[in-house]
């Protein structure tokens, strides 16, 4: 285990106990860690009563936050013709279709979103050895494979986070920055906790939800009420 910072053991004293808080208090708690020079990404962890291996059991989704998530993200369009043309006007950061494709099969992945219109899925395919281990793959369950590229581009430029259950059944996204107004993070941290609890698969027996915890950057956990 890596060795803990003086700081981060002093602020690990302030977590009182391990009985979870409001959202409230504990977006109260962890605003007290923000002792360091840059602004910390928040951090929501969601540990769910699934298991991951069956398939009717996974946990998947994408939702468009409150108030974002505090970054820029730049968006990667894989389309041609009219769509290409769309992209560029939605505010897509590279847009392109097999030269851009062979440009990401020799390893180029500057973007943190790949958006593919279907008729593309015949080249998008077998980028899967090259984006799939970056979660950064086009796909119709997370809404990044289709023709509505106005608005999917422009939702991602508002914030929008794509997430999925690890094979431990942990689902994670970012929430905001520590610097957000208290009532910014409580809002996004609701909003992502609620949408989670909305997709609960039906072959899920017993609790769903068994903790949640929300931390920044280089911060101790915190545990909320879910």
């Amino acid at each position: 285990m890596a060795k803990r910072s003086k700081r981060y053991k002093n602020d690990a004293k302030k977590v009182k106990s391990d009985a979870p808080l409001s959202v409230a208090d504990a977006v109260e708690l962890l605003k007290k860690f923000d002792s360091l020079k840059f602004n910390q990404s928040v951090e929501v962890a969601i540990r769910l009563g699934i298991d991951p291996k069956q398939a009717d059991q996974l946990v998947r989704g994408s939702i468009v936050l409150p108030h974002g998530i505090g970054k820029t993200l730049r968006i990667c369009v894989i389309t041609k013709g009219d769509k290409a043309e769309e992209a560029k006007t939605a505010g897509a950061d590279t847009v392109g279709d097999a030269d851009l494709v062979t440009k990401i099969k020799e390893g180029w992945t500057d973007f943190d979103v790949c958006i593919a219109t279907p008729d593309m899925m015949g080249l998008v395919g077998p980028l899967g050895k090259v984006l799939g281990p970056r979660g950064l793959m086009p796909s119709p369950r997370a809404g990044t494979v289709t023709m509505d590229i106005t608005k999917t581009v422009k939702e991602y430029k508002a914030g929008k986070v794509e997430f999925r259950n690890d094979k431990a059944g942990i689902v994670q996204a970012n929430v905001g920055k520590i610097r957000f107004e208290k009532q910014q993070l409580v809002e996004n941290v609701e909003a992502f906790v609620q949408h989670v609890q909305q997709l609960k698969p039906t072959a899920v027996k017993g609790t769903y939800v068994k903790s949640v915890t929300i931390s920044a950057t280089m911060s101790p956990g915190v545990k909320v009420i879910c």
